[in-house]
């Protein structure tokens, strides 16, 4: 049953798997386990970034295409809900057509993309899709009347999904069974679905053809494959997922803007955890996103108290300083890099 599930994509490492089982049962449970507004938004910010890396993966791990477009795809997804939420009210209905008209648009413009520019390759493919992506980010930012301009567009989502609705007046298990309860889980079953569909898609003949491209695509046009024509699939498909992921990131944030989700440093955020995790595997974006976003959250936290903790040691405490948070995180990376060349899930499926 968890072999069908999994599309018969095991881990294939006991190390890999627990770890994995660690990571999937402390977001199922992490409005129990982790109460409180900040760990139930950093776990809502993992399943979102699970999502979108496990997409990007699919372009760059699977089949080999670098893009820096990805972001505006993921941007649309957010900015479909949020402007349909704000123009046509608080309800299901709404939601359901800013969805939809988020993923038509992102279908039109990445087969757009993928027709005119796929053809080019490697680092000329890469500069075309920045360029579209700086324009869209650029053209967001500055039609104020549609999308809120710099300052982004706060709106309202159905009672249900309110924080201030309460299912129960008590407590159960520590949690409070609010607004906020309900939609952590509706976007905790919403990621969940999305990257076992990535998975299972990974695991077809169409995943095996998008593998055989990136491996050596002039012997793949060879037995008869048109490289392009798949190449453009795997860039729908991708955009069509991030979007998504998109649309998850706005509903739990109840907010959107230019910052939120169209920033270049989503990008490189999307970079480094596809590094981390490993490439070519979908559960590099499980333990990627879950690595660097809980460091990313809590590593000032933990240098904070470590510069506390040897106060009495200048040079070490000035080293620990939270303000040389990102000195650090740097040197995380590259040490992963250094110590993991294939990424987390690569290294353990190795040692199994």
């Amino acid at each position: 049953m968890i072999s069908r599930l999994l599309s018969h994509d095991l881990p294939r490492s006991k190390p890999l798997t627990a770890i994995l089982l660690v990571i999937v049962l402390g977001l199922a449970f992490a409005p129990f386990l982790f109460p409180g507004a900040k760990p139930l938004g950093v776990a809502a910010k993992i399943l979102v970034f699970i999502v979108l890396v496990a997409s990007y993966d699919l372009l760059l791990g699977y089949t080999g295409i670098v893009s820096f477009a990805h972001t505006m795809f993921f941007g649309i997804g957010a900015y479909g809900v949020a402007i349909a939420c704000t123009r046509l009210g608080p309800g299901w209905g709404s939601i359901a057509v800013g969805v939809l008209c988020a993923v038509a648009l992102s279908l039109v413009l990445s087969l757009i993309i993928g027709l005119f520019s796929l053809r080019v390759r490697a680092i000329f493919y890469a500069m075309i899709t920045l360029a579209v992506a700086s324009a869209f980010q650029t053209l967001a930012s500055q039609m104020s009347d549609f999308t809120g301009g710099e300052d982004g567009l706060n709106f309202k989502l159905p009672e249900v999904l309110s924080p201030a609705f309460e299912l129960l007046e008590e407590p159960f298990l520590g949690a409070s069974i609010d607004g906020k309860f309900i939609t952590y889980y509706v976007v905790f079953i919403g990621a969940a679905l999305l990257f076992l569909a990535m998975l299972r898609i990974v695991n077809s003949p169409f995943g095996r053809v998008l593998q055989a491209i990136r491996e050596n695509d002039f012997r793949a046009e060879a037995i008869g494959y048109r490289t392009v024509v798949y190449r453009t699939w795997s860039n729908v498909l991708a955009a069509v997922f991030a979007t998504l992921a998109g649309c998850l990131l706005a509903l739990w944030l109840r907010y959107n803007g230019p910052d939120t989700s169209l920033s270049f440093e989503i990008m490189i955020d999307i970079l480094l955890i596809v590094v981390i995790g490993g490439m070519g595997t979908m559960y590099g974006a499980l333990c990627g996103a879950t690595i660097f976003l809980l460091a990313q959250s809590y590593l000032q936290d933990l240098m904070a108290l470590g510069a506390n903790a040897t106060a009495s040691i200048p040079v070490m405490s000035a080293l620990l300083s939270p303000d040389r948070w990102l000195l650090w995180l740097g040197i995380l990376f590259i040490l992963s890099v250094y110590f993991f060349p294939t990424g987390i899930v690569g290294k353990l499926r190795s040692w199994r």
